[in-house]
């Protein structure tokens, strides 16, 4: 990769002694449960460790082993993780369990090549349950340890992805200890979280300042290289309340749909007429969406539920798996109802 990796121990020792008085409190830490690890890796994908807190400690106490999740309804699971958003990653997170209970007899794997044949788990939630559970000398990078590698060792290319993330992989492998290799990632994550920041970096209070290579040539402010930002669609929908006596129409969100699987208000190709409700806004895969919600009353004969559609009374909203616009327009019901 064109960049001198430190001698490991020289990573190792000072970053192990700092993570042993700066560690973070969080409840999925301090046990080596394969099941908790796993639940909270998928949850802390692409979401803020403050956010995973709340949902985690919900999560496992109604779901609190891989054989309960395993028996759960979909619709319950996705129920429960409500408000974490990209939901691909909780009905994959069911899958794996149902696996895990089916072809393991409820026991995870313990090889990465193992972990990473189940549903949802790349190489980095392998290597993160296969170290942290196990204590399997497997590396990490992710959005906190690939800034850290990089900036250790001068890697100014872009980073993210299989292409960018490459090269600090072959770091990681490299610097893993075999003796608790998940206190090592923990604390490797740790560091990239509050100390090796994106911006304003903590330099002076890093245990790694006098090996870092970005910090000795006066590069940390440009390591890693920026990714280009992707410019935003813009998108203008309707969605319709269709009402039928007291009760509300819902749809479920079909396969390859934002929000596969959950419940959401109908939309309509073009502005039908009705009671204007009110507008909500949302931000979803590089789309900023600015959907008005529009009243009506059904017409003809009621159609019988189905798998797809359901009428249901707006008091009941709470108890469905709705999508996230989907749930701020049944707010703007019960408003309306007030």
């Amino acid at each position: 990769m064109g960049c001198d990796v430190p001698e490991p121990g020289r990573v190792t020792r000072p970053l192990v002694r700092w993570y042993a008085r700066a560690r973070r409190d969080l409840p999925w830490r301090g046990c080596r449960d394969p099941y908790r690890v796993w639940v909270s890796e998928i949850m802390l994908q692409q979401t803020q460790v403050e956010r995973v807190r709340e949902y985690f400690t919900r999560f496992t106490t109604r779901f609190p082993t891989v054989e309960s999740l395993a028996r759960a309804r979909e619709a319950d699971v996705l129920r429960l993780w409500e408000g974490l958003g990209y939901y691909r990653r909780a009905r994959q997170l069911h899958a794996a369990a149902r696996t895990i209970v089916a072809d393991h007899g409820g026991e995870f794997p313990r090889s990465v090549e193992a972990l990473r044949s189940l549903p949802g788990i790349g190489r980095y939630t392998a290597g993160a349950i296969a170290s942290i559970a196990f204590g399997v000398r497997a590396p990490i990078v992710e959005a906190n340890s690939r800034r850290v590698l990089a900036r250790l060792v001068g890697h100014a290319a872009p980073v993210g992805g299989v292409a960018g993330d490459g090269p600090l992989w072959e770091v990681a492998e490299r610097l893993v200890p075999a003796r608790d290799p998940g206190l090592f990632n923990q604390a490797l994550m740790d560091l990239g979280a509050g100390i090796c920041t994106p911006e304003r970096p903590l330099c002076p209070r890093c245990p790694l300042a006098e090996v870092c290579v970005a910090r000795l040539t006066g590069r940390v402010a440009e390591i890693p290289a920026p990714t280009p930002r992707r410019a935003a669609t813009i998108i203008r929908e309707t969605a319709v309340v269709t009402r039928r006596g007291d009760r509300v129409l819902v749809e479920r969100r079909g396969a390859g749909e934002w929000w596969e699987g959950l419940w959401d208000f109908p939309r309509a190709a073009t502005a039908p007429r009705g009671r204007r409700l009110g507008v909500v806004t949302y931000t979803v895969t590089h789309h900023k969406v600015t959907c008005t919600v529009v009243e009506r009353a059904a017409r003809g004969p009621a159609p019988r539920p189905t798998r797809t559609h359901r009428w249901v009374a707006p008091r009941a909203l709470d108890g469905l798996a709705l999508s996230a616009p989907g749930r701020r327009i049944a707010r703007l019901i019960a408003t309306g109802e007030d």
